[in-house]
Parts: C-alpha cells; sequence; structure tokens
C-alpha cells in the first residue's frame, strides 16, 4: 500500500522546496515531477511532490487524517 500526504509549500529552490505537513512538521520534497508555487498545496509520497492539489482538497484530506491518527491513538 502507497501512502502520500498533502503539504504545503513554505520555500521553494529550484527543484527542492521545503514543506509543511501540519504542526510545524516540516520537510525536503523533491518538486521536480510537478509545477508547484510556493504556497501550493502538494501530494507527497516518497519524498516527491507527485501532484498539485487544491487548498480544499487538502484540507479535508489533511483533516482526514488528524480524524484517523487521533482514533488510533484512543486504541
Amino acid at each position: 500500500m502507497c501512502i502520500a500526504i498533502p503539504a504545503k509549500i513554505k520555500t521553494l529552490q529550484g527543484e527542492k522546496a521545503q514543506v509543511d505537513f501540519g504542526q510545524g512538521v516540516l520537510r525536503d520534497v523533491n518538486v521536480s515531477l510537478v509545477e508547484a508555487k510556493l504556497g501550493d498545496y502538494i501530494l507527497v509520497h516518497a519524498g516527491y511532490a507527485i501532484q498539485v492539489l487544491e487548498e480544499q482538497e487538502a484540507l479535508e484530506t489533511l483533516s482526514l487524517w488528524n480524524d484517523i491518527l487521533a482514533q488510533a491513538g484512543q486504541e
């Protein structure tokens, strides 16, 4: 199973971006496969941006992930 997580681009230099996965979790990501700009939400898999997302779609997906993680923490 493959999992891709939405993140927001905070800095962008060439093919490298620093992205925020939420709650201050920052990581470096390769954006060479997509046409992304500063402030865009992207879908990240294995250190690569694989798709640019609309903000609303990204926020809904992040909300679902937070719900899943919260439920997993209760078990």
